[in-house]
Formats: C-alpha cells, structure tokens, sequence
C-alpha cells in the first residue's frame, strides 16, 4: 500500500492539485487520502471532486471549545491514515495537541524565504506586498516542519525568485507559485524516501 497523505487548505488549492497530479501520474509513491479545508469557499474543494479525493470542512468556529475542535480534526485526519499532512495554504492553526498527538510529520509550504517574512499576519499577497515595501531583491518559498508557533519550525527546503522593480503582490506570487509546487513535490518524495529507507 502506497503512503497515505492529508492535505489542508483554505485557498485556490494549486498546491494541492501539484500533489494530487503528481501522485496520479507516478511522480510520487503516494495516494492523497483526503483534503480538510477550513472555509466551505475553498477552491481546493472543487479540486478534490475533480480528482475524486474525499474531503471535509472542518472550522474551529463550529466548535465551542479548542478541545472539541482539536478532537474532531484529529478524528477525522486519523480516519485517512496519514503517514505525511502537507500544509497547502492552509491559514487556520494547527492546534498544539493535534501536532503531538497524529503520530506522522507535518510540513507547510509557506510563499517567502523564511525566516524573514513568516508568522501570523504573514500569508498570500500580504507576504509579497510586504517583500515589495521593503525593497528586497529577492524571494521565494520555504518549505518547513509544522510546529505549535506559525512558520518557526525547520527549513526542509527552499527556491529563490529575483524581484523586479515593477513587480506587484500578484506577479511575485506568479512567479514563485511554480517553485511552491516543485519544492513540495521534492520534500514529500525526500521524506518518504527517508521514511521507506528507516523502516527496512
């Protein structure tokens, strides 16, 4: 049986049709078992029904308690079997006791070089307006272990982009979206790899 992934994502999505393509075309020795989203309005929804992945709405809104909301994510990620949770534009926090209780990694892949640029506030175009405002030359994408704090665990991987003089929030992004979707792509089949190699 091939390794099972969960997907979260609150947005468009592209980065989890990078991974489902990726798995349907064999370019990773994965299945992606199921998608949370955390808003009914993600587009990543659309994208699961067109691959025919199971997929659930999860919002810590519908929950009177953080204790309820963690217990009901972890009921539900658990039911698909994980053995890796990618992160994919996913905007809620993962609470602490799901991080030490679901028994697999969890990595996100965040749109700026971190450490600079990352943490609550830090997402979609307000990282690259940010990038834009101070004048940096560069930017990019970093993938990185989940941790309790937003965009603080360790740096698995990293691409960089040049930023140009007339560059908007949306032609940044444009630019490094195609790198977010190659870097997951090498980190997930890196782990699995590692993951494969220390279980024989």
């Amino acid at each position: 049986m091939k390794p099972q992934i969960v997907v979260f994502a609150s947005g468009s999505g592209s980065n989890f049709e990078a991974i489902a393509e990726a798995c349907r075309k064999n370019q990773m020795e994965a299945t992606v078992s199921g998608l949370i989203a955390d808003r009914d309005t993600a587009g990543a929804i659309d994208r699961a029904i067109r691959f025919k992945i199971p997929w659930r709405v999860i919002k810590r809104s519908d929950y009177s308690s953080p204790d309820d909301y963690s217990r009901k994510l972890l009921e539900v990620t658990r039911y698909w079997e994980p053995d890796l949770i990618v992160l994919a534009g996913y905007l809620s926090k993962i609470p602490p006791e799901f991080i030490d209780q679901i028994g697999c990694p969890i990595i996100n892949v965040h749109p700026s070089l971190l450490p600079k640029y990352g943490g609550e506030g830090f997402f979609g175009k307000h990282v690259h307006q940010a990038v834009l405002e101070n004048g940096e030359t560069e930017s990019g994408c970093s993938v990185h272990r989940v941790t309790e704090e937003f965009d603080e665990g360790p740096v698995l991987n990293q691409a960089k982009v040049p930023v140009f003089e007339d560059d908007t929030p949306q032609t940044l992004a444009d630019r490094i979206r195609p790198h977010e979707h190659r870097i997951l792509i090498e980190t997930v089949n890196q782990l699995l790899t590692e993951s494969r190699d220390s279980s024989k």
